[in-house]
């Protein structure tokens, strides 16, 4: 599997498996091959509607944009099965 392969299926697993949770602005955000598992861990971001801040005093004095999300989807190289996902933390964000 090339990293086009992993990211596109990273991302369209993220976009099925979140769907009841109508993720948007779905990208990628990272790639890395981890050769000792022989698996891609690549890092989706997206948000959610509960993301999005709400309107307000506080809210004029800053852009309306939407919180980010971030997963680290694993997938197994050889197979192309996504082993996990994970929350892919964030520092100072």
């Amino acid at each position: 599997m090339n990293v086009r392969d992993a990211v596109k299926m990273a991302v369209e697993y993220v976009a099925d498996i979140f769907a009841a949770e109508r993720p948007e602005n779905i990208g990628l955000e990272e790639v890395f091959m981890n050769e000792q598992e022989n698996a891609w861990e690549v890092t989706v971001g997206f948000s959610r509607p509960w993301d999005y801040r709400k309107a307000g005093i506080l809210a004029t004095m800053e852009a309306l944009s939407p919180r980010r999300q971030y997963k680290i989807v694993k997938i197994n190289n050889q197979t192309g099965e996504v082993i996990s996902i994970k929350i892919r933390e964030i520092k100072n964000a």
